[in-house]
């Protein structure tokens, strides 16, 4: 997607054991993603993304289009901070949930 994210998927995502509960989390998620293409909180980056527009857009349509099971997720829940190792400082990236147990780029073979 863009610097800083890597590694999940849609269907990875526990989107709601009901119809009502999945078409709230959708709209969760577009709204956010609306908050993040309108600039919200970019001054803290200390840089300005470039062809963010583009990259939120694309996730958008990705989201829009997107069904989510109607079956449970692999993953029940995100799993919590004693847990997780959710990003490198080397690598300044957040790792996605197949690896949680340390950045992707600092465990490449």
């Amino acid at each position: 997607m863009g610097r800083g994210a890597v590694g999940f998927h849609l269907e990875e995502i526990d989107w709601g054991s009901n119809e009502s509960e999945r078409a709230r989390s959708k709209d969760f998620v577009l709204r956010a993603t609306a908050l993040a293409a309108s600039g919200h909180r970019w001054g803290e980056l200390g840089y300005h993304p470039t062809r963010v527009h583009d990259h939120l857009d694309q996730f958008r349509i990705m989201v829009e289009y997107f069904t989510p099971p109607t079956s449970s997720s692999p993953y029940q829940h995100f799993p919590g901070p004693d847990v997780a190792m959710a990003s490198c400082t080397r690598h300044r990236v957040l790792s996605g949930l197949p690896y949680w147990e340390g950045c992707f780029l600092c465990n490449q073979a």
